[in-house]
């Protein structure tokens, strides 16, 4: 089995987000995105941080966002693979 990069963990991530209508529980997340708690910590960190996820505490439990800067990465990230299918370079 091929090794995810990491481009393709942070795009398994926003569109988890994305697909469970722009909020989930970060165990949620873990699961679908498949990772480790290690893993997702490290990620959640780097991509709060670049404005493509956000959090949001509703009532006690704490929900991961997706951001608009998230969602025009996943945008340009199926444009650019599109690009590739369209060349054969993928």
């Amino acid at each position: 089995m091929a090794r995810r990069e990491r481009i393709d963990i942070v795009l398994d991530m926003l569109t988890a987000i994305r697909d469970k209508g722009g909020k989930i529980k970060p165990t949620h997340l873990m699961y679908k995105a498949n990772l480790t708690h290690r893993q997702m910590k490290s990620y959640l960190d780097d991509l709060v941080n670049k404005n493509f996820m956000g959090y949001e505490k509703i009532k006690d439990a704490k929900y991961i966002l997706i951001t608009d800067e998230g969602r025009k990465f996943i945008e340009k990230i199926y444009e650019m693979q599109d690009f590739e299918k369209m060349f054969g370079i993928e």
